[in-house]
């Protein structure tokens, strides 16, 4: 088959790598069941090279059918499932970092699973392999960290079910996690999640070759149900978007494939192309026992049952989703961001703009973007992170200067040391990189734009991509010293609504605007009759505007009025000519910037 856009699975084999390792653990392995497994046995991979102080480890989680072989570890190695990831100069980049890479407990390439042999038969665990849970998984890793003599992970990473093992290491092992980032992945599965798992178990244990578990010494192994599993899991790592481009110019040609399951159509020969593939790699009690344990994974129903399961948590976090991802839909990781902004930890979150569906966090196509976040959030971690020098500005949606933000440099003076800022519809970065000199207590950016999101993540910045016209509310009663919207008001639906949640959640606001009441923009107007523009400031056109609102100085202190909201101070500049105007501010200046607090 040739190469496909949305496959993430084409290169995957069932051969061994030559560069497995093996742990054998001396003394039984003791489940949360409180069931034991007498020898375990922990298959791994490691990249790269332990630093003298042991502070770049890097431990990769992989999904449930992937393996301890992550990557290459030579151009004629057998490819790794992540190899866009992980190697010298990628993302997570081996010449810097440590990366181990085990395959799970209950897993069929190499740590014990149901395919291992039990010690106390000497035949294989079959059916007889106790149920594990993610927090036995993690178990089992901390046993190879320990075996490593690692005391910190410098970060833990996985898509899918390895991000619930990322996330339930920092909640079960706290002390030894220095962040996490999680892609596309979630704090449980949704029930239509949790529904495709019933049915692929059920096509595998109706198999009438499953013989109950029972059939490692038969020829026939149940074939036809593990593929159909797979098949029916693998339309759930795809999008409408994706099946559309696969398959709609070619719907009614299917592909050559020797499986026997129905390939009348081209999606049809497809899924049964995966289908069968993954039976020569994966064994189906792994399949039932791993899906299993990612089901009964939960960290909570609700904000409330998170934030407990999370709050002894110590580590920085990263969450990647995935905009077209149904399996593990954007709305769950921004759960987990709700969860822990209000527990104040340290949280930063993109949503990448895709059409790939769950397997986006596996493909090349996608890699450019989070790959990007991921790197830099690592270097931030480590503290190799180089300050950037600030991009250009540019027009853009909610800022309408191109070169010179006066209000920028004269709103940072504003702000004193060890304030806790948050600066919504921060851009890329500017003013949050400028206030870092102020050695602020915290620094938190809100931004709508997945692509500034990503410029502000490469110099450091903590940022949630996320609409403050509704993304507020995550916020606590005065979490933040200051909040300032620079050059945004303009842009927000509910101006009422969104000032009354910035005063709450801080003890003060600090809101910058352009004055449309400025006298080059009224003459155009008078003498025109066309909708004011000037050039380098308010340089937009009538039809493509992103301004809702057109506010000017004399509106906005009858709005303060009306609203009993205190006006602090406020200063008036005329940008073009760099000087603040005391006389007629409404018609002279062309920026107002306001303090505002409680009154």
């Amino acid at each position: 088959m040739t190469k496909e856009k949305y496959n993430s699975d084409l290169l995957r084999s069932d051969e061994t790598s030559k560069h497995l390792k093996f742990l054998k653990l001396e003394v039984p392995f003791v489940l949360k069941s409180g069931e034991t497994i007498e020898d375990l046995l922990v298959a791994y991979e490691t990249y790269g090279t332990l630093n003298s102080n042991k502070s770049n480890a890097v431990l990769v989680c992989h999904a449930i059918s992937g393996d301890s072989h992550v990557a290459k570890h030579s151009k004629d190695d057998l490819p790794g499932w992540w190899d866009i990831m992980v190697g010298p100069k990628k993302p997570i980049d081996t010449d810097q970092y440590f990366v181990i890479c085990p395959n799970v407990l209950g897993g069929c390439k190499g740590s014990t699973g149901p395919n291992s042999l039990n010690p106390k038969t000497g035949k294989p665990y079959g059916p007889e392999f106790p149920q594990i849970t993610v927090e036995d998984m993690v178990a089992a890793q901390n046993v190879l960290i320990e075996h490593l003599g690692i005391d910190s992970l410098l970060c833990i990473t996985g898509g899918s079910m390895g991000g619930f093992q990322s996330i339930q290491w920092a909640k079960q092992y706290p002390e030894k996690v220095k962040s996490v980032a999680g892609m596309a992945t979630s704090a449980r599965l949704t029930n239509q999640a949790l529904a495709f798992d019933i049915v692929g178990r059920n096509a595998i244990k109706k198999d009438p070759r499953f013989k109950l578990g029972n059939y490692y010494d038969s020829n026939e192994k149940p074939e036809d149900g593990l593929a159909i599993a797979r098949m029916l899991a693998h339309i759930t790592y795809l999008s409408k978007e994706s099946m559309k481009e696969k398959f709609d110019q070619k719907r009614f040609e299917p592909k050559e494939d020797p499986a026997e399951f129905e390939k009348q159509f081209s999606v049809g020969s497809y899924l049964a192309y995966q289908g069968t593939k993954f039976v020569d790699r994966f064994d189906a009690n792994s399949y039932i026992i791993l899906s299993t344990a990612i089901d009964y994974f939960d960290l909570g129903k609700n904000i409330k049952e998170l934030k407990a399961n999370l709050k002894k948590t110590s580590c920085e976090w990263l969450f990647v989703s995935f905009s077209s991802d149904w399996l593990y839909p954007p709305f769950q990781s921004e759960e987990l961001v709700d969860a822990l902004v209000e527990l104040d930890k340290p949280v930063s979150y993109c949503c990448i703009d895709s059409e790939a569906g769950h397997d986006a966090f596996l493909l090349e196509n996608e890699v450019g973007q989070y790959g990007s976040i991921t790197s830099s959030f690592l270097k931030k971690i480590s503290g190799s992170l180089e300050e950037q020098k600030a991009k250009k500005s540019t027009l853009t949606s909610t800022n309408i200067f191109f070169d010179n933000r006066l209000d920028l440099n004269f709103i940072s003076g504003l702000v004193s040391k060890g304030d806790r800022v948050l600066d919504l519809g921060c851009e890329d970065g500017t003013l949050l990189r400028e206030l870092r000199k102020k050695s602020c207590s915290k620094l938190l950016g809100i931004e709508i734009d997945p692509k500034k999101v990503i410029d502000s993540f490469e110099t450091g910045i903590e940022i949630i991509n996320s609409d403050i016209n509704i993304g507020l509310n995550r916020f606590n009663n005065d979490q933040f010293d200051v909040t300032i919207l620079s050059q945004t008001l303009q842009s927000i639906k509910n101006v009422e609504k969104t000032i009354q949640q910035i005063l709450r959640i801080s003890k003060k606001a600090i809101i910058s605007f352009p004055n449309f009441a400025f006298k080059p923009l009224r003459e155009m107007l008078f003498h025109q009759g066309k909708a004011p523009k000037l050039e380098g400031l308010y340089g937009y056109n009538w039809y493509n505007t992103p301004n809702r609102r057109f506010p000017t100085i004399a509106d906005f202190e009858e709005f303060c009025n009306e609203q009993n909201i205190l006006v602090k101070e406020s200063f008036f500049i005329d940008t073009e000519n760099k000087e603040f105007i005391k006389e007629d501010p409404n018609l002279n200046a062309d920026t107002a910037i306001f303090v505002l607090s409680k009154n």
